[in-house]
């Protein structure tokens, strides 16, 4: 489980560490960042499947992507005493993301190449492409000196060894994440394990209930763990919770919000699975085609949230859209009952859904705000904040 999740100079966020525990709640105003808060936890994702320079070039580049503001509000500034402006920067741009959780911790610091390096010969095209300038990889709850397991500084990674630092390479592209050395150097299992975790963390945000949506058509229908992300398989991977999950607790989940409603899968020529809902009163079941968006959707978050392979993490990007409110309590206590196997994250702006999760006593309730274009934790004091080290000598 992940119990910190640190940001520093992604768009709207400046500076921001936070606690997590199994359940997490995320609200705030509309424009406070709670979009910039989930898309930096996907960039961090993406650090372990192949790289973010594509990822943050779809974003408009590092450029588009870092603070925008001054490197520094001074109180005057935040009180509105002078008006806000910047001056020349003490230190580089850096975009760093980063996590502890009950075993390792990571953390990674990207910017551009200085103007003051040469460039090469012959000069590349990809100039404006960010660089890893730093990872690190740590045992415990945050980064210190002694429990420091991997570190990358450029191009050259060391690892830790009974007989002190070993250099793993000195030539490992700046374009390219260490998780590209995972599995060619069976003495580092901890680049395999940190990798494998931030592999495994599942994403869902606005599911497709459209007409031409995935979810509406037939789909070939094979035994399905774990759905897509957006839940063109819903068919395949309820049957499969049916029958190799908790096959009662499913039936439930679809009754409680639903009451007297059952859905059925329906297995055309050709192994073509196609989802349809029971519901009484009607002589007919209703195929995917005829249900309405919030039905459709809330069958996608079923198919999602009981999943009989549960992931470490799990993150649902305002999942009550187009769901009427009447649904949210049975949400929230699908996700409640999820998060006993999987740490949740939710991001949300509706008041029920999140009256309904802090029904749990264990929901972690964390409300941004914005003052001045930076995002911060609203009544987050610095000393509620959990420890955090950024790898960087100058701590910046």
């Amino acid at each position: 489980m992940l119990t910190t999740f640190a940001i520093n100079n992604y768009r709207s966020i400046t500076k921001l560490v936070m606690p997590l525990t199994r359940l997490n709640l995320i609200t705030g105003a509309n424009g406070s960042g709670k979009s910039n808060l989930y898309r930096a936890l996907r960039l961090l994702a993406d650090t372990s499947q192949g790289g973010v320079i594509a990822p943050l070039a779809r974003e408009g580049g590092i450029q588009s992507t870092v603070w925008a503001g001054p490197e520094t509000l001074s109180p005057g500034m935040r009180r509105g005493d002078v008006p806000v402006q910047g001056g020349p920067r003490k230190h580089s741009q850096r975009l760093k993301l980063g996590f502890s959780g009950d075993d390792f911790g990571y953390a990674v610091s990207l910017g551009l190449t200085p103007a003051e390096v040469p460039p090469s010969d012959p000069p590349s095209a990809f100039s404006l492409d960010p660089e890893f300038k730093r990872e690190c990889i740590w045992a415990g709850p945050f980064l210190r000196a002694s429990n420091l397991l991997v570190d990358r500084s450029g191009s050259v990674v060391r690892r830790r060894s009974d007989d002190g630092w070993e250099v793993m390479t000195q030539a490992l592209p700046r374009y390219e994440s260490l998780f590209s050395q995972a599995g060619k150097d069976k003495r580092s299992p901890e680049i395999f394990t940190v990798r494998e975790i931030m592999r495994g963390w599942r994403f869902y945000d606005h599911f497709r209930t459209d007409p031409a949506a995935p979810a509406r058509q037939p789909q070939l229908g094979t035994r399905t763990p774990v759905m897509h992300h957006d839940g063109r398989d819903v068919a395949a991977a309820l049957q499969t919770i049916r029958e190799v999950g908790d096959a009662d607790a499913l039936d439930e989940a679809v009754d409680d919000a639903f009451p007297g409603s059952r859905f059925e899968v329906a297995s055309e020529p050709g192994g073509l699975f196609t989802l349809t809902l029971r519901q009484p009163g009607l002589l007919r079941a209703l195929s995917a085609a005829e249900l309405s968006d919030g039905t459709l959707r809330y069958l996608l978050l079923v198919a999602a949230l009981m999943t009989p392979r549960p992931p470490a993490l799990m993150v649902l990007n305002e999942p009550e859209s187009s769901l009427h409110p009447d649904l949210l309590p049975a949400l929230g206590r699908l996700i409640i009952q999820a998060s006993r196997h999987s740490q949740i994250w939710v991001i949300s702006h509706s008041t029920r859904l999140a009256a309904a999760l802090e029904n749990d006593s264990d929901c972690n309730s964390i409300v941004l705000g914005k003052e001045l274009s930076e995002t911060s934790i609203l009544g987050q004091r610095p000393l509620d904040q959990p420890p955090w080290h950024w790898p960087d000598k100058d701590g910046h």
